[in-house]
Formats: C-alpha cells, structure tokens, sequence
C-alpha cells in the first residue's frame, strides 16, 4: 500500500528529544550497547583541528573498507549513519520514483523519499515478525529505484531469511534497482553484509550501535565508487566534512574490533537470558519476538492499551522504552537488553511494578 505521512503519526524526535528527555535514569530504549567512555580511547595529542576531509580521513576509510573486504575508494564517511541514508537518498532519487521500504522501521528510509515527491511503499512483516520479502517483491517494479533494507531490522530484531534473499536479488536485477543497505546492527560486515551479493547495493554503518559510541556521530557508507563519490559530493550541501577529532577516535575504534566486538557479544548474551526469563513470566502482556544478533528485542503487546500510553507509563517510574508508534507501527514495543545486568534487571523491576499497577521506588539496583 502507498502511504504518507499523517497527522497521528508520533515522530521519534518528539519522544527522545522532547517528551522523555530528562525524564529517565534507566534506559531500555536507546538501540545501542551500554555506552562507551572518551576514557575509554587514547586522546589524539597534537592532532590539528583543521577542516578534514568531506570523505573521511585515508586511515579511518582503509579501515571501514577492510571490514567489507573492499577498496577504501568504496568509503565515504559521514556524520552519523543517518546522513549517509541521507546523502544517498539525494543523490539516487527523484520525483515519482518508485521505493519499497519496511514498517515498523527507521522513518527516515520513507519519510525522505516522500519529501522528494517518490512514491513510497511501506511493507510489514511476517506472522514471524520477519520482513515480508515475498510482498515487496512483488511490488519491485520498473518505476522502483530503491528498496531500503534494515536487516537485521531496528525495531525488531529480525533478519531477512536467507531463503528470502534470492528472490529480492533477482527482482532488483530485473529492474536495475538500487538495495540500500541500513547494516548498523551486522556486527561481522565482511561475513553477514548482503553489500557482496549485489552490484547496485550500499551499505550503510556506523561506529554507534555494536561499538558503543553514538557521541562520534560517525557513520559511513561502502559501495559503488561513483554512488560514493556522488553522495560526497552532495555532502557540501551539509555538514561538508567530517570532524578530524571523532575521525581519529573512530579509526582508534575501529582498530580495537575485537575488544568491543567481545563486549557487545557478553552484553548481549546474558541481557537476552535475563530478558527471556521475564517476558515468559508476561505472556498475557508481551509476546518475545527472539531477536537475531540485535542489542534489542521487540514486545508484540497482547494485553489492552496502547504502547505509547504503555511506554508513558513506564517513563514515570524513570525507564525508557521505545513504543511502537515511533516506528510507524502499533502495540510493540522496543527494549534494549544490551546492559549490564544489575542495570537490566532494575528497569525490568520498575516495569513490573507499573504493570501490577502502582508506582515504583527507584531503588537499588539488583545485585
């Protein structure tokens, strides 16, 4: 179905930024791992603070393209991943172009085409909660000039079933379309990327989600040389270049891989045991979409009421949670299970409180 925006939808910016903000001191609901520290990296003594480069500087893109397998010439960094979507969008479309995109997700991979006059599809998912490749497919027509692909998906977890794979490929070959690649939650790129199976797909990361570090807003995209250098181009019509003091700590992230790959994989590993756990205590409230290499998990919401009501409620007992109208969608909700566990398991205290329908203390974290 084609859609557009409308006056009812709940934009993330109004929660994160406005309605929550302040409002927390447990946070379930931001997408990432526990945070890293700039104690956590040696601090570029001497570096000078000049313009950069508007593609990143030589080291950090060798870098990002030795994670792919690729040439640093398939790199251009951005700040954040959120300006590479962006960057990519106005450089590849125009208007009455066609896009397939895919809800719940990030709104940015509709909300921009349909700025720039595209017509947009929005698909859903599966009974699984997987995205429903076999719909999109059947809407890749010659007018399609991008299908935007989360996967593993931000809000829910899920993957495209390699058995899905193929037939997306095919149907994009068919029509020369372009596969643009949101892969901030691939912790492997150069094994679970889908960037080497297609000529016409970009892939889009950043160092914010499996790293830990939003706070360099440092992102990037690998690709097609010429799509690349097109998209940094049009990057003097925005931030211009990249800062050289988060170039520089993100390489120094970059060669640490390992050392924040393991802590993403313990975080994650003992969050979702301790998450499986209580969602099986909640069955009437929440059903567990598992999640697949993801810091978070999605709640489908089986019980009565809304999410943002839900998720409102849940605020005032101080945690985050990210309800399903920020992502196009309803009654789910987003819960990041990426923290340490005495953190985890004092939000999931508050959270039972609210739901047995009184308010909380925040006290002490479990131990």
């Amino acid at each position: 179905m084609t859609t557009a925006l409308t006056d009812d939808e709940y934009p993330m910016r109004r929660w994160f930024f406005e309605d929550a903000a302040g409002r927390y001191d447990v946070d379930l609901g931001d997408s990432y791992m526990d945070c890293g520290s700039v104690d956590d990296l040696p601090y570029p003594a001497g570096l000078s603070l000049d313009y950069g480069s508007n593609r990143g500087s030589v080291p950090l893109r060798e870098l990002v393209a030795g994670r792919y397998g690729r040439a640093a010439g398939d790199v251009g960094v951005t700040h954040g991943a959120q300006e590479a979507l962006y960057l990519l969008h106005r450089v590849l479309l125009r208007p009455g172009d066609h896009v397939v995109a895919f809800t719940p997700g990030w709104p940015q991979a509709w909300e921009v085409p349909i700025e720039l006059g595209c017509r947009v599809d929005r698909v859903g998912t599966t009974p699984d909660g997987d995205p429903d490749i076999a719909h999109a497919v059947r809407l890749i027509g010659p007018r399609t000039r991008a299908v935007m692909l989360n996967s593993p998906c931000n809000p829910t977890g899920r993957r495209v079933p390699e058995r899905d794979v193929a037939s997306l490929l095919t149907a994009l070959r068919a029509h020369g379309s372009h596969l643009i690649l949101d892969e901030e939650y691939v912790a492997d790129l150069a094994r679970d990327s889908l960037l080497g199976r297609y000529e016409r797909a970009v892939s889009v990361s950043g160092v914010s989600k499996v790293y830990g570090f939003p706070g360099l807003r440092t992102g990037w995209m690998c690709g097609p040389a010429n799509l690349v250098a097109a998209a940094m181009e049009r990057k003097h019509s925005t931030t211009l270049a990249n800062s050289v003091l988060t170039d520089a700590l993100a390489a120094e992230v970059l060669r640490r891989h390992d050392h924040y790959l393991d802590r993403y994989v313990r975080l994650t590993s003992g969050g979702i045991e301790v998450l499986r756990d209580w969602a099986a205590r909640h069955q009437d409230v929440f059903r567990l979409l598992e999640p697949q290499g993801t810091p978070f998990a999605w709640l489908a919401m089986t019980g009565a009421g809304t999410s943002l009501a839900f998720c409102r409620e849940v605020l005032r007992a101080g945690v985050l949670l990210m309800p399903a109208e920020v992502f196009g969608a309803e009654r789910g909700l987003r819960i990041t299970f990426a923290r340490e566990e005495s953190v985890l398991r004092e939000g999931l205290r508050r959270i039972d409180a609210v739901l047995a329908g009184h308010s909380p203390s925040a006290g002490a974290a479990d131990r």
